[in-house]
């Protein structure tokens, strides 16, 4: 485990974890945040200082191939996992996701070609395969872009490919299904859902409900990347995270609301609504190819997860980072 990694996204939800995870692991991590003018690095100014004395953070851009480069260089393996994924923003903004997650994602492969770079890691999203056409969905599914983030998604993938066909960049594809956690953005419906109840609010705004997810707390999401890194039959391959079950939004919440304020009732709102070509009707994956890889299988229950997702939430320190009342895009 003594090697030289880079996480690019690790100011975000899932990156930030497996920053944390990566160093119990005894890995020297370099984290590479979004730069802004007030040197803030997202959820990494949140691990205790114990943790972020023991990372190196890059502020740079994935946008710009030189930062890229540059924070590549002396590194072993690379986690990719910086990216917009924002679907309703897509709609409007799609020329910041071919910008940020193919552009982003060639640069990594690049630098990663130039340098000789031992391992990247190319995060995907179950996204990419559109509403199932049969479950669970295994990594030979056809592709279906049913929102411009998750065409880029798509594309990013097939980049990947190429360079590893082309090249022999040793570039591996993760393809985690829906993860949750603390920390998660609340532009995902289980923040959504549980910081309205913890506000108080009895009137819970959802749009459809009707739509199944695939749900993978965090914890098990990192072991998963850890794992198909530390495999040696892992490069060029496509591999799903996934827990093999499902559960649709509206059952999630009534579970939610069961176990926070069960006089609480959902009702819909049309702003969070999708088109409806290009909403994803059905999520389940199947995770028969990372086990036989790599021997990793989910140690969350969804009840088990849940729980320590309410309870990070229930920190007023944390809920307070939260806007419950807006539509979060």
């Amino acid at each position: 485990m003594n090697k030289n990694v880079l996480i690019t996204g690790a100011d975000g939800f899932i990156g930030s974890h497996l920053a944390e995870h990566l160093l119990e692991k005894g890995y020297r991590v370099k984290a590479f945040v979004m730069y802004n003018s007030f040197g803030t690095s997202g959820w990494m100014d949140t691990l205790p200082p114990k943790v972020l004395d023991k990372v190196e953070i890059f502020a740079g851009d994935i946008r710009d191939p030189n930062g890229v480069r540059t924070a590549m260089e002396g590194i072993d393996i690379v986690f990719h996992l910086a990216a917009l994924i924002a679907i309703p923003y897509s709609y409007h903004s799609p020329d910041n996701y071919v910008d940020t997650n193919i552009k982003g994602t060639l640069n990594v492969l690049q630098a990663a070609r130039q340098l000789k770079t031992g391992k990247v890691l190319v995060t995907s999203t179950s996204e990419v395969y559109g509403t199932a056409q049969y479950v669970p969905i295994d990594e030979k599914h056809p592709f279906q872009g049913q929102s411009p983030y998750s065409a880029t998604k798509i594309g990013a993938d097939r980049i990947a490919e190429s360079f590893y066909r082309s090249f022999g960049t040793p570039v591996t594809i993760v393809r985690p299904f829906n993860t949750y956690g603390p920390r998660q953005s609340a532009r995902a419906v289980i923040p959504t859902i549980i910081t309205q109840l913890l506000n108080g609010e009895t009137k819970i705004k959802l749009g459809d409900t009707r739509p199944s997810r695939d749900l993978l707390f965090v914890k098990d999401t990192v072991r998963g990347f850890s794992a198909i890194a530390e495999s040696g039959k892992t490069t060029g391959e496509e591999i799903n995270i996934a827990s093999g079950s499902e559960i649709s939004v509206g059952d999630l919440a009534e579970k939610l609301i069961g176990m926070i304020n069960p006089k609480a009732k959902i009702i819909k709102d049309s702003q969070r609504i999708r088109p409806a070509a290009s909403e994803v009707m059905r999520l389940c994956g199947s995770n028969k190819k990372i086990r036989k890889l790599t021997g990793w299988k989910p140690g969350y229950s969804l009840d088990k997860g849940l729980q320590e997702t309410i309870s990070w939430f229930s920190d007023k320190n944390n809920l307070k980072q939260y806007r419950h009342n807006i539509y979060n895009i």
